[in-house]
């Protein structure tokens, strides 16, 4: 079993070396840490390779490590006790730090009385939220790794990152089936079971179906809750653990009104497309398919909202709603920047009717038609980009 153990760690080491190789990725981390920082990130977006990338030198504290773990449970002092010997403004990466909330008291000792810096990553930030772990009187600024981006990956390949999503293990492979499966039972499930965050397990998994169903749509819990069989106070609540393991994120609905009375729940998107795709059984995606416009869609939206996360861009991302159904896809800021996104390959005129509609209340806005259609242009107003196009001006910060 030893044997077995080592060798899996092993090719889990290789791949990682091959992903470090592959994509470079943008988060520029070095410049974004003071004397300490929260790294979330869903798993497998790539936090520890990442990070063992960046800082060769650190002192690298793996909470995976069971027997570690253990210890540290029992004796969170050792902790401590360990680290005493280093030079002040030594770099310490804990990983999974929610693995073992109380070591946050540890780690706060140390930066005040050794002045060591941290960096403490994790899938999750709920068991800290739900322990009332120590936040390190604000000292660790919160950061999230999310999946790949079109700008870290050569060649990306647009309907490959559709279908497989953009998670690096599932994106550099033709076909991500078996890891999504794999990936969907070891650690989403797993992750829930873990934290203690629901009762019934069987009604979660029910859960995760019906909402990968719902992805990019409007939250409607009573809905779900009908579709799941649970109360909708008990849909609200998973939603909320989906949202807080990193799972998922919710986009807020504008609420400026100016002359349309407009929709207020929010969308929900999982944290990647891939997940959605698998989850709902969209293993063969074809252009000009609903299907494939709603995966299109959250690919989109999980760009903008990586772009936003890693410039370190304040302004809210929302999406606009009126109640007879005319619609903006992603706003960012007060009506700064307004997003269509629509996977035709060929732009029409009614294609542009939740722009205009928008505009004549926001008539300041910068808009933007992100669809296929392989000739960029400007008609009128709106600026079109085919998406890989929009990809490039996003990342060359000419959008926002």
């Amino acid at each position: 079993m030893q044997y077995r153990c080592g060798f899996f760690k092993n090719i889990r080491n290789h791949v990682a070396e091959i992903i470090s190789i592959m994509y470079h990725r943008i988060f520029d981390i070095e410049n974004r840490l003071d004397e300490a920082m929260f790294l979330f990130g869903g798993r497998q977006v790539g936090k520890s390779t990442l990070l063992k990338e960046r800082f060769p030198k650190a002192v690298y504290i793996d909470l995976l490590n069971s027997e570690l773990r253990n210890r540290y449970r029992q004796h969170p002092e050792e902790f401590r006790e360990s680290l005493l010997r280093h030079a002040p403004e030594t770099l310490v990466i804990v990983d999974e730090i929610q693995k073992v909330p109380d070591l946050l008291d540890e780690v706060h000792w140390l930066m005040v009385n050794k002045g060591l810096f941290f960096i403490l990553s994790g899938s999750s930030a709920r068991k800290l939220k739900k322990s009332g772990a120590n936040n390190l009187g604000g000292r660790a600024i919160p950061e999230t790794l999310f999946p790949l981006v079109s700008a870290e990956i050569p060649d990306f390949d647009l309907d490959r990152a559709i279908q497989n999503g953009m998670i690096p293990r599932h994106y550099m492979v033709a076909n991500a089936r078996n890891r999504l499966k794999s990936y969907i039972e070891l650690y989403l499930k797993e992750e829930i079971i873990e934290e203690a965050a629901v009762q019934k397990v069987d009604d979660f998994i029910r859960f995760l179906e019906v909402a990968a169903i719902s992805n990019g749509e409007m939250l409607n819990y009573e809905n779900v809750a009908t579709d799941c069989g649970v109360s909708a106070n008990t849909v609200k609540a998973y939603y909320q653990i989906l949202c807080d393991t990193l799972l998922g994120f919710e986009v807020p609905a504008y609420r400026k009104v100016i002359k349309r009375k407009l929709t207020k729940s929010s969308r929900f998107y999982f944290f990647d497309v891939g997940i959605a795709n698998y989850l709902t059984g969209r293993h063969h995606l074809a252009p000009k398919t609903p299907e494939y416009g709603h995966a299109f869609e959250h690919l989109v939206m999980q760009e903008i909202v990586a772009y936003l996360g890693y410039k370190g861009i304040e302004e809210k991302l929302t999406y606009w709603h009126t109640y007879d159904d005319i619609e903006v896809d992603a706003v960012i800021g007060d009506a700064r920047v307004a997003i269509e996104i629509k996977s035709a390959d060929s732009i029409q005129t009614n294609h542009k009717k939740g722009l205009v509609e928008f505009a004549k209340e926001h008539p300041n806005v910068k808009q933007i038609l992100v669809s296929r259609d392989r000739i960029s242009r400007r008609s009128g107003d709106i600026d079109l980009y085919y998406v890989t196009d929009f990809f490039k001006a996003l990342w060359n910060d000419e959008i926002v």
